[in-house]
């Protein structure tokens, strides 16, 4: 039995400083709760002499992984430099000297997680990701442990932070999309690029990993269709209030009668007086439904060095705790045996049936509403209502919103494909789903 777990961390920038920042300064609490010590003996960084705010150890910090590597006396390796490579290349290095890995790296995991995954059970180690997905939220160990004994049938979740504060600022102040960002951008929230934030990449990232998890599936990113943000005006915003609606970034995995898998991210009206709806702000929420336990709702702050921190360092003290007990892998990282989760069977997109929120642009003019109804009539989409405002002084166009009754996808783009190549068009037309959210919910 070991009398002590060391603990290396592999990037020391923001998350990185957190993870050691708690690890050095909740060390007495920590061992208190495991019974073991646990130890950071090694921080790698190309950058060791910057301040991060907080006194190192002598003899840490170091700028060569082979350092971590090649000590026979550390057990859990944590990677928190990000990307591809050479991240996963240091994590395959980890796994086959029989180290424990601990990584925040969804994007990783979301394309080249299985091969991690697999390396890591032939090998007998662990993988600790729970960073990976909301920050400081557990919600993976809320599928990994809390509702194991549970058929998860939907994951619902707002999982990204800058989106849901882009979203919020746009329907609380009326401002367009482009200002918020920009201002998302100086405060911080807000990378300098970014495209992973509002076209839904990092959501698809995490939903990839939650569906795996939720439905034993190998749910790739390629998977998921994702759809961002960077389309949606104040128009429509006000629109959704007018008609009962809020709209969220909405990442949706549901597993079907069949078994078959609808994964999804795009922009969603859903009803205000849902609890999704009421996250706001850089707030991250995730929604389970489980056929015993019913609905499951965790919400927190989703990304931040401390939160983040304080997921990275409730896996290493789930792999300490396995580690002293003498029984790594007790349990699987992915839920279930990895050798169990199968090939996905993915629900193709264009076969989903939902309502939908059309805005077209048109010229103010006579037969443009019927023109509209006969197309999307002869593809069997219903409409439920029509909202039609005045044209403004001096503007050319005129808005014409439509909800409709539930129709099929692929039939929904045929029809506005054709409808947008009409000469009264004059922009392409907004299309907003609407999810009835008791459906997704059925357990």
């Amino acid at each position: 039995m070991k009398d002590v777990v060391n603990v290396g961390v592999v990037g020391f920038g923001t998350v990185g400083s957190g993870t050691a920042k708690i690890l050095l300064e909740q060390e007495g609490l920590i061992e208190k709760r495991t019974s073991i010590p646990i130890r950071l003996k090694w921080i790698c960084d190309k950058d060791i002499t910057s301040d991060r705010g907080f006194k190192v150890p002598d003899g840490v910090l170091t700028t060569q992984f082979s350092d971590l590597i090649n000590d026979p006396d550390l057990d859990i390796i944590v990677e928190l430099i990000g990307g591809i490579e050479p991240a996963k290349s240091f994590i395959l290095q980890a796994i086959e000297k029989g180290k424990h890995v601990v990584t925040a790296n969804k994007a990783l995991l979301a394309t080249n997680g299985f091969e991690i995954f697999e390396a890591a059970s032939r090998a007998g180690v662990e993988v600790g990701f729970e960073a990976s997905v909301g920050g400081g939220i557990p919600c993976i160990k809320a599928l990994k442990e809390g509702l194991v004994a549970n058929n998860v049938s939907t994951v619902l979740g707002i999982m990204n932070g800058t989106a849901n504060y882009i979203l919020t600022r746009m329907s609380q102040e009326g401002l367009p999309f482009e200002e918020v960002l920009a201002q998302a951008q100086r405060l911080g929230y807000a990378e300098a690029d970014p495209t992973y934030d509002i076209e839904g990449v990092d959501t698809a990232h995490k939903l990839a990993i939650m569906s795996t998890l939720a439905f034993g599936q190998r749910i790739a990113l390629s998977d998921i269709f994702t759809e961002g943000i960077s389309k949606i005006t104040p128009l429509d915003i006000s629109f959704a209030k007018e008609l009962g609606y809020s709209i969220k970034l909405l990442a949706i995995g549901k597993k079907n009668s069949d078994d078959s898998v609808d994964v999804r991210i795009h922009p969603t009206m859903i009803p205000e007086d849902h609890l999704l709806s009421q996250v706001n702000g850089a707030f991250n929420a995730v929604y389970f439904v489980g056929d015993s336990v019913g609905k499951v709702m965790l919400y927190g702050m989703g990304a931040g060095q401390m939160p983040t921190g304080s997921a990275i360092v409730a896996d290493i003290v789930d792999i300490a705790r396995d580690v002293k007990k003498g029984c790594p892998g007790r349990v699987p990282s992915l839920n279930q045996p990895f050798e169990t989760i199968v090939s996905p069977s993915i629900k193709p997109v264009e076969s989903i049936t939902c309502k939908y929120y059309f805005r077209f642009t048109v010229m103010d003019r006579p037969g443009v509403l019927s023109s509209i109804a006969g197309i999307l009539g002869r593809e069997e989409i219903s409409i439920n209502s029509v909202v039609q405002k005045g044209r403004a002084k001096d503007a050319s166009s005129v808005p014409i919103v439509m909800l409709t009754h539930e129709a099929v996808e692929g039939k929904v783009k045929k029809a506005l494909e054709e409808i947008d190549s009409q000469d009264f068009i004059l922009d392409k037309t907004m299309i907003i789903r609407i999810e009835d959210m008791k459906a997704l919910e059925e357990s």
